[in-house]
């Protein structure tokens, strides 16, 4: 992740709500029109159908208690909104206690297209339809109390295996590949390149492999992993991943493979 924002967050009244301003409400309902059609296109079954569970407003930022009233009659989950960045042991703290952390903030206009740190837009859009749905929720919170156990030198290790499925996931999906990560969700570029670029390595899912593949977020992401169903997911959530990091650790990392362009998030 980044170490550093030029954004401040927006802070939360006394009712749990954060006044965005009438720009921020025209930047969203902009970056959902300009996506909506792509995800409709592109996106797997479970985020479309976790995005028609959520009904989240089109023209105006949404307000986190209210997306999490809906989480938690779904899957026991809730959205907190928090700085824009925060560090690994604390992401895996929150994930483990079933709540998402969302930066408060909202991208600019300058930034439209891309921004480096996550913002509101690719925390509630991207994110959240798939915390509607029980088994990518369940998982998440395995991430999370796994990370709880590791040893920061470990953190690196086990956030690949939540980049390369929550973040940048796909999935087959009959006779097609679908994007399921909420970065390619998210992202106006990386969505359609993920699954229908001739360049793009994708590698069938496997833990230890996943473990052992770095990755950079200023760019298209050269690899991906794709799942041949969501219970390949949940039979991951299920293996002694503290036990699978030594073993990725033990035969090291892949030679980076990386793309030169920079990507639109």
């Amino acid at each position: 992740m980044p170490k550093k924002t030029n954004y401040t967050a927006k802070k939360v009244d006394g009712h749990g709500r954060v006044n965005y301003t009438k720009d921020d409400d025209c930047v969203w309902r902009d970056l959902v029109a300009q996506q909506q059609p792509n995800v409709n296109k592109y996106a797997a079954d479970p985020y479309l159908l976790g995005q028609a569970k959520l009904n989240l407003p089109a023209d105006r930022v949404p307000q986190c208690i209210d997306v999490s009233k809906k989480l938690l009659a779904l899957t026991g989950w809730k959205v907190e909104p928090v700085p824009a960045l925060i560090g690994f042991s604390k992401f895996f703290r929150m994930l483990s206690e079933r709540t998402f952390p969302a930066a408060s903030f909202i991208r600019s206009r300058e930034d439209f297209n891309y921004i480096e740190e996550p913002d509101i837009f690719h925390e509630i859009y991207g994110h959240t339809p798939l915390l509607t749905d029980e088994r990518f929720a369940r998982f998440s919170q395995v991430i999370g109390q796994v990370g709880q156990k590791c040893d920061k030198a470990d953190y690196s290790w086990l956030i690949r295996l939540y980049w390369f499925t929550i973040e940048f996931g796909l999935i087959r999906q009959g006779s097609k590949i679908k994007a399921l990560g909420s970065g390619l969700a998210s992202s106006p570029t990386e969505l359609v390149y993920s699954v229908s670029d001739n360049s793009v390595i994708r590698k069938p899912f496997e833990v230890i492999d996943i473990l052992r593949t770095p990755y950079r977020i200023d760019i298209h992401q050269p690899i991906y992993f794709v799942l041949e169903n969501v219970d390949q997911l949940i039979e991951a959530s299920k293996r002694n991943l503290l036990s699978d990091i030594k073993t990725a650790q033990t035969m090291g990392l892949h030679t980076p493979v990386y793309a030169e362009q920079k990507k639109e998030l």
